[in-house]
């Protein structure tokens, strides 16, 4: 069992908290971890990018010059690929990148991504995040007090308002209730912070 601290929005220690080993705990894998990460990527690719073949391209119906005495390559069209104008050889067509994981794969990738953040000393756990205002400069004193910087991700049991509006202006920020944290969200931040609630949710999905 690993024991970390758990904190208020001031950055002082309230309590301790004993996270489940099998979720936080575990040996990351990293194949696993990189499949997943790919498969989310890849959901996010739109896949609409084509180009057009000869049989595309306007023009090209008349052969250029006869076939022989010219003292020229014999060529068919002006559509053709080494044509300026021609047709686009190889080029990329609408296609879809998707990739599948079984969800035994997705839950490990999950599991491997929030044994990172312990292992990394990335974990902050909040008592709570209730705060009274929904002011940017608010939040912006909270995540200086408990000392969380660059990308950060904070994952709540239940989304307030106040929670909402304060973070949505900070560019670094990413909000989510425990039910949505993904793989590649958590391996994106450089800070998890989550509030104690939220612990005990995900602990009951993955454990």
């Amino acid at each position: 069992m690993t024991k970390l601290s758990v904190i208020n929005i001031k950055g002082e220690k309230v309590s301790d908290i004993t996270l489940n080993k099998d979720v936080w705990g575990i040996e990351p894998n990293d194949a696993v971890l990189y499949d997943a990460i790919t498969l989310a990527r890849n959901s996010m690719r739109q896949g609409t990018h084509d180009t057009k073949t000869r049989s595309d391209v306007s023009g090209g119906g008349k052969k250029p010059w006869r076939q022989k005495g010219t003292g020229h390559a014999r060529q068919g069209s002006t559509r053709s690929p080494q044509w300026t104008g021609g047709g686009i050889v190889f080029g990329p067509h609408p296609r879809k990148y998707n990739k599948k994981m079984n969800r035994k794969e997705r839950v490990l990738a999950l599991k491997s991504a929030l044994s990172y953040k312990v292992i990394d000393k990335e974990l902050i756990v909040l008592d709570n995040l209730n705060i009274e205002t929904n002011k940017t400069k608010d939040m912006l004193s909270i995540l200086k007090n408990i000392k969380a910087s660059k990308n950060i991700l904070i994952v709540v049991n239940e989304l307030t308002d106040n929670v909402i509006l304060s973070t949505r202006n900070i560019p670094n920020v990413v909000l989510l209730e425990a039910s949505e944290i993904s793989t590649l969200d958590v391996i994106a931040s450089d800070n998890l912070v989550i509030t104690e609630d939220a612990v005990k949710a995900i602990e009951e999905v993955l454990a």
